[in-house]
């Protein structure tokens, strides 16, 4: 058996120090602190980034157990660019190396985030913050409609029945706006009985002395996937209220959000309204929307969005366990699953159940785009501003960050220049 040369064995995932003793752990750490300052560009750009440096360029991280760690992302939930990290971190120093890795990636974006919620609740009402997200707004719509695009074109591929999935989670959440959490469950179960159904009546052997016929225990993916359902079903209105106890409803609230980011980190946005802003009433609907724009804008992860609602509901206790809440579930699919997927990657019922949970997120996506854009587009201005933004966007290659930050520069020309004249 070889190792590659950060000491990682492809075939096990077994974490190391490092063959080469050469790389120390901290110079690592570094690289994340400064990708998660200047790693703009969205997840792909990110570990495309993470490749060329860590892989081509420093020769850190064999190539093999890079590839692990992007197909363990695009299988799991969560935001591909946070758990390739933690994947890293994971490979080097075990659990607590995934935890350091990712502080330092999320770090500065949860600065950022708690830094922008802070001025955002001083001066939210002044009509200078108004007029900036007058234009920010219908650009955050355009934004999301082409991740739903390239989502969907992504999962349901010439899957007839995916795209079925897709259509008629969109048309639900458009119509209705209600929670996509039990249809996302549902469409991974349909796809996962029609590929890979089970094999009923199958009795389990009972253990002989010799311990040849002894049924082999159930992989962790397995046990998590079985008490996934039970946990998502809990009732928030168990939880107490008042004190140190407000936050519960919100870290629960994120953690069941993060179980279920599948495809792409905007997929969290149909999940995330229909939580703060129907069930909740944490935010008003231009908030919400303020929020997505505030997770586009910053660095790393769009899901830092959780920091900066969660600043917003409850101060810096709340930015902190939202954000804990988000990643939690992210970081126990890299910890104790990770080395599981990469023996079983090619196994048809993950796969599956994979597969059509995606379809059903990027459907529930495409229709959180028709909600929210009953706020963001209320005049002629916004309607331009959305369509202009969604045309550049699909002719040209622009960062998100560089919209945002033109969009509302026009939405303070616009208003302020009304009133001025």
């Amino acid at each position: 058996m070889t190792s590659g040369a950060d000491g990682h064995s492809p075939e096990t995932g077994t974490p190391s120090d490092g063959a080469d003793g050469q790389v120390p752990f901290r110079k690592i750490l570094l690289y994340f602190l400064r990708l998660g300052v200047t790693g703009f560009g969205g997840p792909i750009a990110t570990v495309g980034y993470m490749q060329r440096d860590l892989v081509e360029q420093r020769g850190w991280i064999d190539r093999q157990a890079f590839l692990d760690g992007v197909a363990l992302g695009q299988a799991m939930p969560g935001p591909l660019a946070a758990q390739v990290a933690m994947w890293i971190g994971y490979l080097r120093r075990g659990s607590w190396g995934a935890i350091a890795v990712a502080a330092a990636f999320i770090g500065p974006s949860f600065l950022m985030v708690v830094a922008a919620g802070a001025l955002y609740s001083a001066y939210s009402g002044t009509g200078i913050v108004q007029a900036l997200f007058y234009g920010i707004a219908p650009a955050v719509m355009a934004i999301i409609l082409i991740a739903a695009y390239k989502l969907l074109k992504l999962t349901d591929r010439r899957d007839w029945r995916l795209w079925a999935i897709s259509a008629v989670v969109f048309t639900v959440t458009a119509l209705t706006g209600s929670e996509p959490i039990p249809l996302i469950l549902g469409a991974g179960l349909v796809i996962l009985f029609l590929d890979a159904p089970p094999t009923w009546g199958r009795r389990k052997k009972k253990p002989t002395r010799g311990g040849a016929d002894t049924e082999p225990p159930a992989p962790p993916a397995a046990k998590a996937h079985a008490l996934l359902p039970a946990f998502l079903g809990a009732p928030m209105s168990a939880v107490g209220a008042g004190g140190a106890a407000a936050l519960l409803p919100l870290g629960l609230f994120f953690l069941q959000t993060g179980a279920l980011v599948f495809g792409s980190g905007l997929a969290i946005v149909p999940l995330l309204r229909d939580g703060v802003v129907d069930q909740h009433h944490w935010l008003d609907q231009a908030q919400f929307l303020d929020a997505v724009a505030m997770g586009l804008i910053t660095p790393g992860p769009v899901v830092i969005t959780a920091g900066f609602i969660g600043y917003l509901t409850a101060g810096l206790p709340g930015a902190i366990v939202a954000t804990v809440g988000i990643f939690t579930p992210i970081y126990l699919a890299v910890v104790l699953l990770g080395r599981w997927f990469v023996r079983h990657r090619d196994n048809r019922r993950v796969k599956a159940f994979v597969a059509g949970a995606t379809a059903a997120a990027a459907g529930a996506l495409s229709g959180a785009v028709v909600v929210l854009t009953r706020q963001a587009v209320t005049d002629w201005a916004t309607a331009a501003i959305g369509l202009v933004t969604l045309g550049l966007l699909w002719r040209f290659k622009i960062g998100e960050p560089w919209i945002v930050l033109a969009t509302g520069i026009l939405g303070l020309v616009l208003r302020l220049g009304l009133h001025l004249g």
